[in-house]
């Protein structure tokens, strides 16, 4: 079985209030796929934190993209360029993108695919509490831009979005 292209890869709980934007987002984006035939190649994976196991997933992509919720990117969304790099995630139970990316590294014998990271803004991450209202349209945007993302699934040209203003 081929494996697709490009990986969305979203994290995040649910039951706590806007730490559920990464699952959120790829439920909706998951509805907006099929009902397109061009985004067919890409495959969307959830999970409540990101672990080393999660380097696999990286396998035989030519594209990575990592959602999360955060409290400290800038409203409504940051989306950057990420590099491998061994942080103090390394050794904890939760990894950071750039240390999947880096221990792709130590597995494989070619580099990762080109990795971004989306951080949609959160205000509220209590257990039990709803999505916040800010984070909804937070969501709303960082969907609207992925739709930009998917129409050109090259890593140059996601670069260049990287060092725009594209909030």
């Amino acid at each position: 079985m081929r494996v697709p292209e490009l990986l969305i890869l979203a994290v995040g709980n649910p039951s706590r209030g806007d730490d559920a934007l990464g699952p959120l987002f790829l439920e909706r984006l998951a509805v907006l796929r099929e009902q397109r035939a061009d985004w067919k190649e890409v495959e969307l994976l959830i999970d409540f934190q990101l672990h080393i196991e999660h380097a696999i997933n990286l396998e035989n992509r030519t594209l990575a993209l990592f959602v999360d919720a955060s409290v400290s990117s800038s409203a409504p969304f940051q989306f950057t360029h990420l590099r491998p790099a061994r942080d103090a995630s390394y050794t904890s139970h939760a990894l950071s993108p750039a240390a999947v990316l880096h221990v792709y590294q130590q597995i494989n014998p070619i580099p990762p695919p080109p990795a971004f990271q989306l951080a949609i803004r959160g205000e509220c991450f209590e257990l039990g509490e709803p999505l916040s209202a800010a984070a909804e349209a937070n969501l709303v945007l960082a969907l609207d831009f992925v739709r930009r993302l998917l129409a050109r699934q090259e890593a140059e040209a996601w670069k260049q979005l990287t060092a725009l203003d594209v909030q």
